[in-house]
């Protein structure tokens, strides 16, 4: 997959789960690339989606930060990107290995997305979409704050805001 569809898929994710950590995962979401080019620089000449790409350590990642010990949820932030990343790349032709111990590569559904065609273009922009939608649902009738869905009615009606700020701003979702 691309970047900016990475970058999609870990920021929107973030974003509902906690939307101050969005910047981590959107690093962690590039990281299995960006290591690559961090070992060629240290002289260990690496193939994509190998060494960087397991799936198995992004996922022990993950669980090390959820469950032994994070700093503020960073570690979790960052890992669950990175699992983001392979998972999204387990979703193409070429698969990403499950871990150092086998040859074989991980397919999710069949490997049917291409590189840089329409399929993971949309697949990107549902996911998005599906994020959007529980971010609206948890917002409206969870009661939960959200930095990016503001209710300017109810603002003003616990008085938090003015009438001038409320009329400013009452047509404004995002």
């Amino acid at each position: 997959m691309k970047w900016v569809n990475h970058v999609a898929i870990a920021g929107s994710a973030a974003a509902v789960w906690r939307p101050e950590l969005v910047p981590v995962a959107v690093l962690g979401s590039t990281a299995p690339d960006w290591m690559e080019w961090g070992l060629q620089l240290l002289g260990r000449r690496v193939k994509h989606r190998t060494v960087t790409h397991y799936v198995s350590s992004w996922a022990f990642g993950l669980a090390f930060g959820l469950l032994v010990w994070d700093w503020h949820y960073a570690l979790t932030a960052f890992a669950a990107g990175g699992l983001s990343h392979v998972l999204c790349d387990a979703l193409t032709v070429q698969g990403v290995p499950l871990g150092w111990w086998s040859d074989r590569r991980f397919h999710l559904f069949g490997g049917r997305f291409r590189t840089g065609q329409m399929g993971e273009y949309w697949f990107a922009g549902g996911f998005v979409l599906v994020c959007f939608g529980v971010a609206m649902l948890t917002r409206h009738w969870g009661g939960e704050y959200s930095p990016f869905f503001f209710d300017w009615a109810e603002y003003y009606k616990e008085g938090l805001i003015d009438a001038a700020e409320w009329k400013a701003n009452r047509f404004r979702w995002l």
